[in-house]
């Protein structure tokens, strides 16, 4: 075997430039999430963050985006209740209308009226699905409206 020399060094003994201490793609990123970034995170992944809290009891009603005077009236009413977020799921747009059904009930039941038959329409109890969503706690709700 013959001794092989290694090359001469590529690379200068003292650096050309002083690169910057910044990087491209973090570097005007906000360090705190946006309000809607927050809104849209999964219930349980925003308690494991920000713990549980005060929330008060709410109801979700969660229906895909549809066509037509029904689906305008269903969106202008999820767009009135306590909060609505737009999420985009497997390249179609869902409503989530979160309501605290405290002063006003009859917002849910008007808005469940017109998407409760439609395929793909959730009834959350605290952003969750529960056993008797519809059969159980909406009536316990309607019961409230006088």
């Amino acid at each position: 075997m013959s001794d092989s020399k290694p090359p001469d060094r590529v690379l200068p003994d003292a650096p050309v430039y002083r690169p910057l201490e910044r990087f491209w793609p973090y570097a005007d990123l906000p360090e705190q999430p946006t309000d809607e970034e927050l809104a849209t995170i999964h219930p349980d992944v925003r308690a494991a963050l920000f713990g549980r809290g005060d929330v008060p009891f709410s109801i979700s009603i969660e229906f895909d985006d549809f066509e037509g005077g029904d689906g305008e009236r269903a969106v202008a009413m999820a767009e009135g209740a306590d909060e609505h977020v737009e999420i985009e799921v497997d390249g179609v747009w869902r409503h989530r209308a979160r309501f605290v059904p405290g002063d006003r009930p009859m917002r849910i039941r008007d808005l469940y009226e017109l998407v409760g038959s439609r395929p793909n329409t959730e009834v959350l109890i605290d952003d969750r699905p529960v056993p008797g969503a519809r059969e159980l706690w909406l009536p316990l709700v309607w019961f409230l409206i006088r």
